[in-house]
Formats: structure tokens, sequence, C-alpha cells
């Protein structure tokens, strides 16, 4: 069965913060590098909390989960795990299982400890932990990541989100914004930048497609109503 369009994500999401009063409610967001996750995750809760109020929700993402580059070196081939990060193997998959877990659990009462949660810091390269504390106040989280719906390399998350949805961007799109982005980022020249999404970003892109049909609906990168 393939995964039907969403084509009001704010009102379902509205309607998920709701329907689980006594807990917190997670959402997972999924799409291919480049295809804009981080953006529309934000937007998405921005227009959440204009209509149910400030902090009523949040968004995360799965890059606090990479693991650091010490742990890279202590790999069979350091180099080329530092040339593929970005790849499911070089994610703590079960470490971002376990604070899901630690989300969902959380009591929602006044006063009740808030959830810590890393980030990617890209001034040093690394994830930095307890970056994000998520109060009780926050019912619902919305974590968006290249591999929510992956099933290989010690990536299993079944039962861990509410619901899982594909931010539906198509390949060539994502991968151009990956050949813009090299370039700004680093200083790349055309060729380089291609290069450098051929030899990584495209394999993780073509991984993250495999998990389409497992998304329980699409979401398209559209400007959301104000």
């Amino acid at each position: 069965m393939h995964p039907l369009l969403i084509t009001q994500p704010v009102q379902q999401l509205l309607d998920l913060l709701h329907s689980h009063p006594q807990r917190r409610t997670v959402v997972g967001l999924v799409g291919l590098p480049g295809s804009g996750k981080s953006t529309i995750a934000t937007q998405l809760a921005d227009a959440v909390n204009a209509q149910a109020g400030p902090g009523s929700m949040l968004a995360l993402g799965m890059d606090g989960f990479h693991l650091p580059r010490a742990a890279l070196a202590q790999m069979p081939d350091p180099a080329a795990a530092l040339a593929r990060r970005g790849s499911p193997w070089t994610f703590d998959a079960a470490g971002l299982a376990d604070r899901l877990r630690a989300l969902r659990a959380a009591p929602l009462t006044a006063g009740a400890a808030p959830v810590p949660w890393p980030e990617f810091e890209h001034s040093v390269g690394d994830p930095v932990e307890n970056a994000v504390w998520v109060p009780p106040s926050t019912r619902l989280v919305l974590v968006e990541g290249l591999y929510l719906l992956h099933r290989e390399h010690g990536w299993n998350l079944d039962g861990l989100f509410d619901t899982c949805w594909y931010l539906d961007v198509p390949m060539e799109v994502a991968l151009q914004r990956l050949v813009a982005r090299h370039q700004a980022a680093w200083g790349f020249s055309l060729a380089q930048a291609q290069h450098r999404v051929a030899q990584n970003d495209q394999l993780n892109a073509d991984t993250v497609l495999h998990s389409r049909e497992r998304a329980d609906g699409l979401v398209q990168s559209v400007p959301l109503p104000s």
C-alpha cells in the first residue's frame, strides 16, 4: 500500500497534539538530503504553535546522533568512514532510539524534568550533547532525519513514532540543492561539488528513497498558510 499525500499537515499535527493528552506525541519526518526537511519542520512547528500556543510543538533533528570524529577514527578504515560521514552506519541509531523512548515516556506534569537532545555543531564538526532541552509543556515533537524509516545498519525505530511522514521532493531537485549547498559552504567549484554529491550524497539519497514506501503519508515541500 502506497503512502497517501497529506494535504493539510498542520491540521493533522494539531489533531495529533490533542489525541494523546496524557503523553507526548512524537512525529517523524524523513526526506532525501537536500529535500528541505529542517526548513519545513520549522515551518510546521511555527504554524502549530501559532494556533495551539507557544512551545506546544518543537522541531528536532537527528543530526546530533552523528558518531563523533573520534568514533569514526576507531573504525577499520577511518578515512573511508570520514568520507562517507552521513551514511546510516555513521550514526548512533541505538542512541537515537533510546532518546525517542525518553521523549515518549517523560511525564508532562509541571515541574517534570526536561528531556535533553543533542545537536550537530558544524563549527566544530561534531555533535554536542544536551544542546536542546524539551520541557514538559511541549506535548508534540517532530523529529526530522534521513534514516528514521531505514531498517538496516542497526536502524529500527518501529513503534517510536506516532506517525512518520516522507517529504516528497524529486531526487534531481534535492541533488541540485546539494551541489549549490556544497559550493556555498565549502567554496567548491561546480565539478568538485558534483563529485562530492556523486561519491556520498547520492548513495545516501538512494538509501533514503528505498524507505519511502514505509511512510504513513507524503508531505510536499510547499509554502504553508500563515
